[in-house]
């Protein structure tokens, strides 16, 4: 399912309009991404928990070339799928 699809779901769902589904969807992705780059977890009971994860430096290689590099330490986004999410799937 693709953001279109999602949207048109919502709508769908919500006897919304697609503009408004689009402009519901896009604010939370936004408040997500920005809590989340502030340090902050979003826990959303039943689906999962979105975090912010410290990547240490490490080596890596050049494909091209097979030289090693240094790949330096970043933060990286974190998804925890919530548990009744996971029964779901099984």
């Amino acid at each position: 399912m693709n953001k279109a699809q999602l949207i048109e779901k919502i709508a769908e769902e919500t006897k919304v309009s697609k503009a408004q589904a689009e402009t519901i969807l896009d604010c939370m992705v936004e408040n997500v991404k920005k809590a989340v780059k502030k340090g902050d977890d979003v826990k959303l009971v039943g689906f999962g928990t979105f975090t912010k994860a410290k990547r240490k430096a490490r080596m890596g290689r050049n494909p091209q070339t097979g030289k090693a590099i240094k790949i330096p330490a970043s933060y990286a986004p974190k998804f925890r799928a919530g548990a009744e999410f996971k029964s779901l799937l099984n």
